[in-house]
């Protein structure tokens, strides 16, 4: 059930190589998987739970995401409040297993699920589907401004090789973003991969809830991509007072890491980085 890849035919055109003859070849390429993820979620008993989120997602570690994105969309606040969590098998044949199926514990409300307000989100957008402006604000109820969290320029400049390093379907099809979750060490304590960046979070946000880890202080996170403002708020609700990204973040981000007292740095490429805000995270 972890179909994170699949091979496909292809035609290789090379200008490079025409001299020698060869600029045209048929081969077999390797792509990642990108299939739709339906999260079910209500009480126990009979036919109680709904539809509430469709994501287009790489398959593996979907329970973590499931459980991720309840986390960071403030539908759940720990483990406990999940009482099972399940792959179920869906409409298709063969079966593909795009369903999860989560049953809350007693006494937590069901998130609603009007259709207007639903959620679908592609693997580029994890707010796409809200209904409004006020629906996309959840706030965390981890203080991570105060989080006595520093980490020093060298570290950080050395955690997207050791990222990329950890990065094993990657290196087959060049084609997936990434998060990790890092010590003020920086020791990598889990990664995930998945073909939307937001995914990727909530898979490493999924993971930290089910082990009991949150709130996530004294640790860093960083995505492989762009800092968004939906990245910033997960990292936010999982109590991350430092998020880290190799290329730039948004001025919603940038906003939104400053009210929560966390530390933004965008484009950490190389010995170069940018600390937007938090910057007393990073002593000189």
């Amino acid at each position: 059930m972890g179909r994170a890849t699949d091979r496909r035919g292809v035609l290789r055109i090379d200008l490079d190589a025409e001299a020698d003859g060869r600029a045209r070849l048929r081969r077999q390429d390797t792509l990642v998987v990108e299939e739709p993820l339906e999260i079910r979620v209500g009480a126990a008993g009979p036919g109680r739970r709904r539809p509430l989120a469709v994501t287009m997602r790489t398959p593996g570690d979907d329970l973590d995401l499931a459980i991720g994105f309840l986390l960071t969309e403030g539908l759940i606040r720990s483990a406990d409040d999940v009482r099972t969590a399940q792959l179920c098998a869906g409409a298709e044949t063969p079966n593909t297993y795009n369903v999860v199926d989560v049953v809350l514990a007693p006494g937590v409300p069901e998130p609603a699920t009007d259709p207007a307000r639903n959620f679908y989100t592609t693997s580029s957008c994890g707010v796409c589907g809200k209904a409004s402006i006020d629906s996309v604000r959840t706030r965390s109820r981890f203080a991570v401004g105060e989080d006595p969290l520093a980490v020093s320029a060298e570290l950080l400049a050395a955690l997207p090789d050791r990222l990329r390093a950890a990065q094993r379907t990657f290196d087959r099809t060049g084609g997936l973003h990434a998060a990790g979750l890092f010590t003020a060490d920086g020791e990598l304590v889990v990664l995930r991969e998945d073909v939307g960046r937001h995914n990727a979070v909530d898979k490493v946000v999924g993971w930290a809830v089910r082990e009991g880890r949150l709130p996530l202080a004294g640790h860093l996170l960083l995505v492989s991509g762009r800092a968004s403002f939906e990245l910033t708020q997960k990292a936010w609700m999982a109590g991350v007072p430092l998020l880290a990204a190799v290329s730039a973040p948004s001025t919603l981000a940038a906003d939104l890491a400053e009210e929560a007292g966390m530390t933004l740095v965008g484009f950490l490429r190389g010995g170069t980085m940018n600390v937007y805000t938090g910057a007393q995270r990073v002593p000189g």
